[in-house]
């Protein structure tokens, strides 16, 4: 979802904070800030409250970790804050993206550590847990207990009252210096939307719809601010309609955080979530919500779809406007004659408005789950209208880190083709289940070779549950060509199994 504003650039020269030397053998650490103390609720909180303020300023002014080569996206380390140095010590995995306000008593280095959690949180969700900890509680083993007042500036995260911090601050925290703004722009047209960082050198994931305009250009401009306010020119590395991804590339870019991927097959519903991005163009915007549904499909209008893409379903007659759609901005609506893609997703009731589009879907563990591509309206209402209504779609982050590394790799992204015509079963007017109703196969396809015939009806497909034709779409694509994957399906009432080798959708 991206807004459509205009485009401004706010550049700033960052510089890393210079670390300050331990104090000699033998020297009085200098006292903590005269702030009373959390009460520490964990082994981790008990260690950082009885450190001496010697240790915390030791600990706040490490060099950033640089993770070992070959190790992926989870590299922490950013090194370009004004105030506060992003990345931790090797021994630490909490870095800190935190300041000191001018008028507070400072601990030795006058800067200190924030817990490191990268997550999607529901904003409540401390006061449960295996502990049974409160929200202060769980915080304060976060943020050490010697923590002075935090304070507002680009990149940071405000603490206004240290004995109140919750977990949800520690996520933001850590995710933050991770998410980017996007302006795109081409002659008169110009958009924003959101982006989350992939490597250190400045490979950036966001949506084929952020940076095309919607479909309307191939070669835009794109200007990206990160979150400590440094601008960055960007260059299209390679998109990814039939998913709607994309990566740019940061020119002259250096020492960024990238983000920490997670496991999306391991989501449960419920599970805590936290969104980062840019909702109408508010950079460095944090909400919270659950983890709404799983291994759910939706059909969605996209003027990039690729033509190949359309004839795996078939058109239902007087199917009505399909409530999910990618934010056009400005009360404007889809472009005339735009094709569908299907898509797998989860589902999130965390706040997500146009201008959130490419950001972060993050768990309770700070780990990358999602990237966050659509919204559902109420009433027909285009979303630039409506705004969030709770129910919102993200990437699952398994789907957005294979296309990901394709598009670094080779510029292109590939996806199965299964090779046959589908439509609802429960439709039909002699339904007893519901799944993907194949009326159709393609000599030598993928269906065909697996022995799939018109008839059968697919409730099952690489371990997800199909119960419609856009399910089974989305699950095919969601998986490079040559995969192989097991179907099952029910055929004359009998429950049936076959692996099947999918082509490869043709662009």
């Amino acid at each position: 979802m991206s807004e459509h504003t205009p485009s401004t650039d706010q550049p700033s020269d960052a510089q890393p904070t210079t670390p300050q030397p331990a104090p000699a053998a033998g020297e009085q650490s200098p006292p903590a800030a005269a702030i009373p103390p959390v009460p520490p609720v964990s082994a981790q909180a008990a260690a950082a409250a009885s450190a001496p303020a010697s240790d915390a300023a030791s600990y706040a002014t490490q060099a950033p970790y640089t993770a070992p080569a070959g190790s992926g996206y989870a590299q922490p380390g950013f090194g370009t804050a004004p105030t506060a140095p992003y990345g931790a010590s090797p021994t630490s995995p909490y870095p800190s993206a935190v300041q000191a306000a001018p008028d507070a008593p400072a601990a030795a280095s006058g800067k200190v550590g924030a817990g490191k959690i990268v997550g999607i949180m529901v904003a409540a969700a401390l006061v449960g847990g295996a502990a049974g900890l409160g929200g202060a509680a769980a915080g304060a083993s976060f943020f050490p207990s010697s923590q002075t007042v935090v304070t507002t500036g680009a990149g940071t995260v405000t603490v206004n009252n240290t004995d109140s911090v919750n977990q949800t601050t520690a996520i933001a925290a850590k995710v933050l210096p991770s998410v980017v703004t996007i302006s795109a722009s081409s002659g008169s047209s110009g958009g924003t939307g959101s982006g989350v960082v992939l490597t250190e050198d400045g490979y950036v994931v966001t949506n084929t719809h952020v940076v095309t305009l919607d479909g309307e250009t191939s070669d835009p401009t794109l200007s990206v601010t990160t979150s400590d306010g440094t601008v960055y020119q960007a260059e299209l590395v390679g998109t990814d309609p039939t998913y709607d991804l994309a990566v740019i590339k940061l020119v002259d870019a250096e020492g960024l955080t990238p983000i920490e991927f997670g496991d999306s097959s391991n989501l449960n519903v419920g599970d805590q979530t936290v969104a980062v991005g840019a909702p109408l163009g508010l950079a460095n915007t944090v909400t919270t919500g659950i983890v709404s549904a799983l291994n759910r499909s939706i059909q969605i209008a996209s003027s990039a779809a690729p033509e190949g893409d359309a004839p795996q379903q078939e058109e239902e007659d007087g199917e009505s406007e399909s409530p999910f759609q990618f934010d056009y901005g400005q009360g404007q609506a889809p472009p005339s004659g735009a094709g569908s893609i299907s898509i797998a997703v989860i589902q999130t009731d965390a706040a997500i408005n146009p201008g959130n589009s490419g950001g972060a879907l993050v768990d309770g563990e700070g780990k990358l789950i999602g990237i966050n591509v659509a919204i559902a309206t109420a009433g027909g209402a285009s979303s630039s209208e409506s705004g969030s209504i709770g129910v919102g779609f993200s990437i699952p982050s398994n789907i957005v880190q294979r296309v990901t590394d394709e598009l670094i790799a080779d510029g292109v992204a590939t996806h199965g083709l299964l090779g046959a015509m589908v439509g609802d079963a429960a439709t039909r007017e002699d339904a007893t289940t519901a799944g993907a109703y194949i009326s159709e196969v393609t000599a030598g396809g993928a269906a065909a070779d697996a022995g799939l015939r018109a008839g059968d009806v697919v409730t099952s497909f690489n371990g997800y549950p199909v119960t419609d034709a856009t399910d089974l779409t989305a699950q095919v694509r969601a998986l490079a060509g040559g995969s192989t994957a097991t179907v099952v399906y029910l055929r004359d009432g009998k429950t049936l199994s076959a692996d099947v080798t999918l082509g490869t959708l043709t662009p």
